[in-house]
């Protein structure tokens, strides 16, 4: 694809990381019913993979928030756009997440979501950009550390676009520069 710089992760690197994640939370959550919340909309490929590769019972919803709105960096506003439908106190939560950035988005979401209760609470996240975090949160299950590049695929997007694409590539400055 002619937007993409290059691939940093492929379909394949992507698939087997993701079978190790699932049996890590398998083997971490043993004896426990585990509630999934999947943040819309970059990280829906990754959780479905995910929660097929988790051998244990499980329920999940989704939540939609924003602090990038159209802009490739974060307003450091955060906006609940769709909450959760069912109560999690005293259930054991894994948010899952496409990308840990800055951290403000994520920092805020757990804040909110600890202040209805869990039993437990802890962040599965494909890909983690520790270099950009203004903020202490370190994920629990990180699927890839990547280097401070603007990455599109497997959820992930630039201006709503590449997000079906199978892999995580690179996407070329002019790209997201130029409109």
């Amino acid at each position: 694809m002619e937007a993409l710089e290059e691939t940093l992760l492929s379909p394949e690197m992507i698939a087997a990381r993701v079978r190790e994640l699932g049996a890590e939370i398998t083997r971490d959550y043993q004896g426990k019913e585990l509630l999934i919340i999947g943040i819309l909309k970059g990280a829906l490929p990754f959780m479905a993979d995910l929660i097929r590769e988790i051998k244990l019972p499980l329920k999940y919803d989704l939540m939609a928030v924003s602090s990038y709105g159209a802009s490739t960096k974060t307003s450091g506003a955060v906006q609940i756009l769709k909450d959760i439908e069912m109560g999690i106190e005293g259930e054991h939560v894994l948010v899952v997440e496409d990308i840990i950035d800055t951290g403000l988005t994520l920092n805020y979401l757990v804040g909110n979501l600890r202040s209805r209760k869990p039993a437990s609470l802890k962040v599965c996240t494909l890909l983690d950009k520790p270099s950009r975090r203004e903020v202490e949160i370190t994920p629990e299950y990180n699927g890839f550390v990547i280097p401070d590049r603007f990455v599109v695929g497997y959820g992930l997007d630039y201006a709503e676009r590449y997000r079906n694409l199978p892999m995580i590539g690179v996407l070329k400055p002019e790209v997201y520069e130029n409109g």
